[in-house]
């Protein structure tokens, strides 16, 4: 979906051809919706590449910018610098089935696992859907993430799908968003791309490219500044864990360039990880790999900023505002923006 919120020239660095994590070659989205009567919710699979991820896993890193979350697999993916699973996103309570999802499929590829050969690092992050999902049904099933598996493509919705089907950002609708920025040096081009699972912000403190937006702002002190973000980074650069680690971080800048200020309830988790450099495990006791040069990091922090914030505003742009459990709905971000448009045009 490549249409996005009007920017008027907001960022300095140009997008992808698709402007979503996709850009960069070999990564897929997939989504399983779960939307039924009293369930909102999902999951978003993102695959580094469609092959088979423990035996050529790829270099990440993770940052926690706040720890108030129940994801799986993040403890081992820092001590390695790899990935060998897709990444899953979901609801809090859908966390085990999505990993039992991922363990089941790495065996099936690899029959040995756990027995012959090393166990599997099942990779799942969550926010929680539970103001619109009625997330003590726990409707997301092993068979939720298989779909979302399979389901994985190259062109990607935003918004109110899959694992963001139920997500609150900012006191609007949430969900899903993606962008990508392209970074140009001297003998090549390179991309970042960035897709989050946005479910936090305190509506009073949003600011759109840089301005307060509290003329939209619901008078509700109880809208407290929680809830998660799940922060998805792929770059094609020859980036190694510790590199795409001073990448992840760079997210916090564009949460605070949004108003956010990481609340004590939110789960604020960014990864990142690099498909160069991919190499086939057990094949070698040693394999060469190409790096980023240090002095070049600079033009790929601004890329992971401006990517993020995009991708938090499309997932906003494009929420439609689902019904909840016990009948209500978020307001959309959307509609509040036309209506600003408007009100500003006859005012």
């Amino acid at each position: 979906m490549r249409n996005t919120i009007p920017h008027n020239g907001w960022w300095q660095l140009p997008t992808g051809p698709a402007n979503t994590i996709c850009d960069i070659d070999g990564v897929l989205v997939g989504h399983e919706s779960i939307h039924e009567s009293g369930s909102c919710t999902g999951v978003t699979a993102v695959l580094p590449h469609a092959g088979d991820l423990y035996r050529r896993p790829v270099p990440a890193a993770a940052s926690i910018l706040n720890g108030f979350g129940k994801s799986i697999g993040l403890v081992q993916l820092m001590e390695l610098g790899e990935i060998e699973t897709p990444v899953l996103l979901t609801n809090t309570f859908a966390v085990p089935a999505c990993a039992t999802a991922l363990i089941k499929r790495a065996i099936a590829q690899n029959p040995n696992i756990g027995r012959c050969s090393a166990t599997v690092n099942p990779l799942v992050l969550e926010c929680n859907d539970g103001q619109v999902n009625d997330i003590q049904a726990l409707r997301v099933s092993e068979a939720t993430a298989e779909a979302a598996i399979a389901n994985a493509g190259t062109l990607l919705d935003q918004g109110t799908v899959g694992a963001g089907s139920g997500m609150k950002t900012f006191g609007f609708a949430g969900g899903v968003g993606s962008s990508s920025r392209q970074v140009a040096l001297a003998d090549n081009r390179y991309t970042v791309g960035v897709l989050v699972l946005s479910n936090f912000g305190q509506q009073a403190d949003l600011r759109v490219f840089g301005r307060p937006v509290a003329e939209w702002a619901r008078a509700d002190a109880g809208d407290e500044d929680k809830g998660s973000i799940i922060i998805v980074m792929a770059t094609d650069a020859p980036m190694d864990s510790r590199q795409l680690g001073r990448l992840s971080r760079r997210s916090g800048a564009a949460l605070g360039r949004l108003g956010s200020h990481l609340g004590h309830q939110s789960g604020d988790i960014a990864l990142a990880f690099s498909t160069a450099n991919i190499f086939e495990r057990g094949s070698a006791d040693t394999y060469p790999a190409s790096r980023l040069c240090e002095s070049q990091m600079n033009a790929f922090f601004k890329a992971a900023v401006e990517a993020t914030e995009e991708a938090i505003l499309n997932a906003l742009w494009h929420a439609t505002p689902m019904p909840a459990y016990d009948g209500s709905r978020l307001p959309s971000f959307r509609a509040y923006l036309v209506g600003k448009q408007k009100r500003s045009m006859h005012g």
